[in-house]
C-alpha cells in the first residue's frame, strides 16, 4: 500500500532563542550564567540572537535541539538521513516488526507513468510475496530446531523463531518499503541539513522531508531559522557548475515558506 509522508516536531529546547543568547552571553562576559539570565529580556536575546546569526560564531546553537517524528518514508529516504552524523536516530525495526503487506514509497516520476507504476506495484506484490514465503519457511525450520534441540515447547518455539526468521527476510525488502524514524539534531546540525536536503540537488524525497522540518522549526524558532534553506538561500549558490540556475526564484521561496 502506497504511504505519504508525516513530519511533526515532538519536542524542543524550552526558551530555545535565549538559550543560544547566554551561551553565546557567557563567552564574553565576566560574570556567571544566573546574572545573565536575569539582565536579559526576551526582547534583548533576540536582538542578540539575529546579530550572531551573521557571524561565524555558530557553536552556541549547538546547545538547543529538535525531535521530529517521521513516518510516511522510504529506507532509501533514511539511508540517506543518517549519513548526517552530528543527530540521533531511532528507527522502526524490521528485525522485530514484521513487514506483512508492507507499505512503501512511490516515486513521482514513476507514479505518473502508467506502464512504469504497473511494473512497480507489481515488483512490490511479488516481493511481498518473497517475503512472506521466506519467513514462513524460515519460521517453521527454527521452531522445529528449537523445539529439538533447545527443548522449548511449540509455542514459546515458534515466537522466537518469527523473529529469527524476520532478520533474515527482511534482505529482500525494497527500499522502497515503507519506515518511521525519531531523529533529534542540533540548531547549528539543521541549518547545516537544511543547505544540503533543501537544495535542488538533492533527491525529491528527503527535499520534500527537509522543507517540512524545516517550516515546523519556524514556526517556534524564526529568529535562528528564517533564513535557512538551500546555500543560495544566504548567498552564492556553493553548487558551481552543477547549479540548477533558479537561485532567485528559491530564495524567495525559502524566505516565504
Amino acid at each position: 500500500m502506497k504511504s505519504d509522508l508525516k513530519v511533526s516536531l515532538v519536542r524542543y529546547t524550552p526558551e530555545p532563542v535565549k538559550t543560544v543568547a547566554m551561551a553565546a552571553k557567557l563567552c564574553y562576559s565576566p560574570v556567571g550564567i544566573e546574572e545573565i539570565s536575569e539582565k536579559m529580556s526576551d526582547e534583548q536575546a533576540e536582538k542578540f540572537v539575529k546579530m550572531l546569526m551573521g557571524f561565524s560564531h555558530m557553536s552556541p546553537l549547538e546547545h538547543i535541539s529538535f525531535s521530529f517524528a517521521i513516518e510516511g518514508v522510504s529506507r532509501t529516504l533514511t539511508h540517506q538521513l543518517v549519513r548526517h552524523r552530528l543527530a540521533s536516530y531511532s528507527q522502526q525495526s524490521q528485525r522485530y516488526v514484521s513487514e506483512t503487506e508492507f507499505d512503501f514509497i512511490v516515486p513521482p516520476a514513476i507514479e505518473k507513468d502508467e506502464q512504469a507504476l504497473k511494473a512497480f506495484n507489481e515488483s512490490m506484490e511479488m516481493i511481498q510475496s518473497s517475503y512472506e514465503k521466506i519467513r514462513d519457511i524460515l519460521t517453521e525450520n527454527k521452531t522445529k530446531e528449537l523445539v529439538e534441540k533447545e527443548n522449548l515447547d511449540e509455542k514459546s518455539a515458534r515466537n522466537k523463531a518469527v523473529k529469527l526468521a524476520n532478520e533474515d527476510a527482511r534482505f529482500v525488502l525494497p527500499g522502497a518499503c515503507e519506515t518511521k524514524i525519531i531523529t533529534t539534531m542540533n540548531a547549528r546540525q539543521l541549518l547545516h541539513f537544511f543547505e544540503e536536503r533543501t537544495c535542488t540537488r538533492a533527491q525529491w524525497e528527503i527535499r520534500a522531508l527537509a522543507t517540512e522540518m524545516l517550516k515546523l522549526v519556524k514556526e517556534v524558532c524564526p529568529v535562528i531559522f528564517d533564513s535557512a534553506g538551500p546555500g543560495c538561500v544566504r548567498g552564492a549558490c556553493p553548487e558551481g557548475k552543477m547549479s540548477c540556475g533558479k537561485a532567485k526564484e528559491i530564495k524567495e521561496k525559502f524566505l516565504n515558506l
